[in-house]
C-alpha cells in the first residue's frame, strides 16, 4: 500500500497534504510523466498555474492516475489578466485542465499598480460558493494585501503560497498567516539551485540524520507546518523528497537551518513584480 502525507485542515473545509510537487517549467508532455511518478510514490498534491502552460498535462496526469478524483489536491493559478473578471480566468483554467473542479485555485501575484486583486479575490470566493474550487488563496501576497482583501471580504485565504525557505524564512509573513488561519505555502522550498541544499551547515544536519540535504530542508518546512512544494522530473529525487518526513530535526537544528543567509539569494518583490 502506498503511503500518503499527512494532511493539514484548511478553513474551508478540505484537507490539504502536507507535501506536494511543483511542476514549474515542465511542459504538457513532461508534466504527464513526471505527475504519474508523483502519484505513484503518494503524492497527492500538484501545484500547476496558467503562466506555466502545462496544465493541460497535469489535467491528463489526474484523468490517467487510476486515482479517485477526490484522493488528488489539484492547485492553479490564474494571471493578472483575470483580475477583472477572475470567473471567466478560472473557467479558462479548468477548461485547460479538464477538470470541473478544483480543489485549490489561487490568484498568481498582487499586481497592486493595476489594484484589482480586491476584485480577483471577490471573484475567487463567488467560484468556490459555484463550485469550481473547493478552497481559495493566494501567491505571493504580503501581509498588507492579505489585510486588506480581509478587510474588504471578511473572507481571509486558505492559503498563501510564498518564496519561503532557510535563506528567506519570512517570519513576519507566517506569522500574519498564522493569525488569519492562512496555511503558508512555499514556492522554491529548496531555494531554487542557489546553494541551500549544498551549504555547509546543511551537509552536516543531514549527516547527523543519515538523511540528504534537500530531505533536511524540506523537514525544515514539514515541521513548521510549511506546505513545501519541491518541483523534481527525477524519479529517485521524488521519492527522496517524500520521504523527508522521516527526518526528525531537533528545535537546535530548525534554529540553526533558520539562521542561514546568502548575499546572493533575492527574494521576488510582488508589489514590483508579477504576471
Amino acid at each position: 500500500m502506498t503511503n500518503l502525507a499527512p494532511t493539514i485542515n484548511l478553513t474551508s473545509g478540505p484537507q490539504i497534504p502536507a507535501i506536494g510537487v511543483g511542476t514549474w517549467p515542465l511542459d504538457d508532455r513532461e508534466v504527464e510523466h513526471m505527475a504519474l511518478t508523483a502519484f505513484e510514490i503518494g503524492y497527492r498534491l500538484i501545484d500547476t498555474a496558467e503562466n506555466y502552460r502545462n496544465e493541460a498535462g497535469v489535467g491528463a496526469a489526474v484523468r490517467n492516475s487510476g486515482l479517485p478524483r477526490e484522493e488528488l489536491f489539484v492547485t492553479t493559478k490564474f494571471n493578472k489578466e483575470w483580475h477583472r473578471d477572475p470567473l471567466a480566468g478560472i473557467q479558462q483554467n479548468l477548461s485547460t485542465l479538464g477538470l470541473d473542479q478544483a480543489d485549490l485555485i489561487l490568484i498568481h501575484w498582487p499586481n497592486p499598480d493595476q489594484d484589482l486583486y480586491v476584485r480577483a479575490w471577490e471573484g475567487l470566493i463567488e467560484a468556490r460558493d459555484k463550485g469550481l474550487t473547493r478552497a481559495i488563496g493566494t501567491s505571493n501576497f504580503k501581509p498588507a494585501h492579505l489585510q486588506r482583501i480581509i478587510d474588504e471580504t471578511g473572507v481571509a485565504p486558505d492559503v498563501n503560497q510564498i518564496q519561503c525557505n532557510p535563506f528567506t524564512e519570512r517570519a513576519e509573513e507566517r506569522a500574519f498567516h498564522a493569525q488569519h488561519g492562512i496555511v503558508t505555502e512555499a514556492w522554491a522550498p529548496l531555494a531554487a539551485g542557489n546553494g541551500l541544499v549544498e551549504h555547509p551547515e546543511v551537509a552536516t544536519v543531514a549527516v547527523a540524520h543519515g538523511a540528504t540535504p534537500a530531505q533536511v530542508v524540506l523537514a525544515w518546512h514539514l515541521q513548521q507546518g510549511i506546505v513545501p512544494i519541491p518541483k523534481s522530473a527525477n524519479a529517485e529525487r521524488l521519492r527522496e523528497n517524500f520521504e523527508a518526513f522521516e527526518v526528525r530535526l531537533t528545535p537546535e537544528q530548525i534554529e540553526q537551518l533558520t539562521r542561514l543567509t546568502s548575499d546572493e539569494y533575492r527574494l521576488s518583490d510582488s508589489d514590483r513584480f508579477g504576471h
